[in-house]
């Protein structure tokens, strides 16, 4: 059974010598296993199709980082628990360390970006990576702030993370803290939006922490450690799942149990169903598989393994990227936490890539970040319309009728200018794909339309179908020759709503 550190200070390793075991990370060699089949799912609702089950993928183009593409500056005592982003032509990365610089003393969140997943990770400007949250004094992370895990949505940062105001036994629990940019966070409370669950004692006393954060069809989700829960295995390692609409978990919390998810009081409710026997683990929805997938470390590098939207069944087999690993894995993932698309072959390939701690120069080195990745291979991910818009969602390629067709939001609209359309899509394709031909398409951009920009709301377009469609940067109506007007939050809501133009 492998170990690994999900907290690092003076203070903990004097708990880790009183208990005799670690207050923290330990990893299973198992891999996980459906549990118990198709379950019909809580409050009555008709149960889909038989999903697939444990069918094989292909996997090639095994890559990893020749060199350290993260560190913090020289005062930084470790590097792990990273959370990476791709957002906006380069990918963000937030992550645990512990500056000397950032009081008080205790973990600190680090953040630095990059051209790509293999570095070199710099901090805003080109300097040294960032602490964007420290403890609070007085709060319950008033002293290690820890684990982060962001997603995007709607414009807003969301900063999920392992807080704990001191190394006490049970001490660790969630908070939530938002931004606009990413960078600058304030929290959303000075309380956790989840604790323990204090189902079961065990010898670790960890608490809950290490969260992994998906929003899908309106839905937040959280994966989590938690080793006082019902179901954390001998050692206190499990993953747990609840979810909400409202990001912090104040109301409409569903966890995830041997049924399916069914409604509970709120984020305490007892945690009945584990995913997977690990600590530090990571979660994505990958559009182009219709399915989670959940990467933690095993003996041979990082198992990724794979469920079905109602974490029922297993429709793949698990893949496995391999090399060396000291910390949990952060999966290289869109804003939203779903997977990022292919450049090469959207429809038929899926790139998987994870940023995660390693040591060069022995055992006892400060861990540092590095890069692997592979690619999987063998399905068809647009072999039916619904799942092509998904998959597609953020691509821009050529229209019959010599414009460009940007997808966005499961529709298509229509581009009159390539450089707007470049400007709005996340890749753009020379060629126009099949699996769009006979797609109408929604709406259509034309040059000179108009922009409008509101207090709180921000930048949109105004489209052909006269609804407003919001867009993040001023480069897309400037391309358009679409002068932005400023108008009131009140306009802003009367016009019909389209959907983000860029993601």
């Amino acid at each position: 059974m492998r170990t690994a550190r999900c907290r690092s200070s003076a203070v903990a390793a004097a708990l880790i010598a009183a208990t005799g075991v670690l207050a923290g990370c330990t990893t299973s060699n198992a891999l996980p296993q459906a549990d118990g089949g198709d379950q019909p799912i809580a409050g009555g609702a008709e149960p889909e199709p038989p999903p697939p089950r444990d069918l094989p993928l292909e996997v090639d183009n095994v890559r990893q980082s020749d060199r350290v593409v993260a560190a913090g500056a020289a005062d930084a005592v470790y590097n792990y628990g990273p959370s990476a982003m791709l957002d906006g032509g380069r990918v963000r990365m937030w992550w645990c360390s512990q500056y000397g610089s950032a009081p008080p003393p205790g973990d600190d969140i680090l953040y630095a970006e990059a051209p790509g997943a293999s570095g070199p990770f710099t901090g805003p400007g080109g300097g040294a990576p960032k602490a964007v949250l420290s403890g609070d004094p007085g709060g319950f992370d008033g002293v290690h702030t820890c684990d982060p895990s962001v997603l995007r949505v709607d414009g807003t940062y969301y900063l999920y993370y392992t807080g704990a105001a001191g190394d006490h036994a049970l001490g660790n629990s969630i908070g939530l803290a938002v931004s606009h940019d990413g960078t600058n966070f304030t929290r959303s409370a000075r309380q956790p939006i989840l604790r323990p669950a204090h189902d079961e004692r065990r010898d670790n006393i960890y608490g809950a922490g290490q969260p992994a954060a998906v929003h899908l069809d309106g839905w937040f989700y959280l994966m989590f450690t938690d080793t006082t829960g019902e179901a954390a295995g001998w050692n206190g390692a499990g993953q747990f799942v609840v979810r909400s609409e409202d990001p912090a978990f104040g109301g409409g919390v569903e966890a995830l149990g041997p049924r399916g998810f069914v409604p509970v009081g709120d984020t305490g409710s007892p945690r009945r169903r584990s995913l997977v026997d690990a600590f530090s683990a990571d979660l994505m929805w990958v559009d182009a598989l219709s399915a989670f997938a959940i990467a933690h470390e095993t003996d041979a590098g990082t198992t990724i393994t794979f469920w079905n939207r109602e974490f029922t069944a297993n429709p793949y087999q698990p893949v496995v990227i391999p090399g060396p690993w000291k910390e949990g894995p952060g999966l290289v993932r869109r804003p939203d936490g779903h997977a990022p698309v292919s450049a090469t072959d959207p429809c038929g390939r899926v790139p998987f890539d994870v940023i995660r701690a390693t040591t060069i120069g022995g055992a006892d080195a400060p861990t540092n970040l590095r890069h692997f990745g592979i690619d999987a291979h063998g399905v068809d991910a647009c072999a039916d319309r619904e799942r092509a818009l998904a998959v597609l969602d953020g691509t821009a390629m050529p229209s019959p009728v010599r414009t460009m067709d940007l997808v966005t939001g499961g529709t298509v609209v229509r581009v009159d200018r390539r450089s707007v359309a470049a400007a709005l899509a996340e890749r753009v394709l020379d060629r126009r794909l099949p699996e769009l031909e006979g797609l109408p398409a929604t709406a259509r951009l034309r040059p000179g339309a108009k922009a409008v920009n509101a207090p709180e709301s921000g930048m949109g377009l105004v489209l052909d179908d006269g609804r407003l469609w919001p867009i993040r940067s001023p480069e897309a109506a400037e391309l358009n020759d679409s002068a932005v007007r400023p108008i009131t939050e009140r306009q802003w809501v009367a016009y019909p709503a389209g959907s983000a133009l860029e993601n």
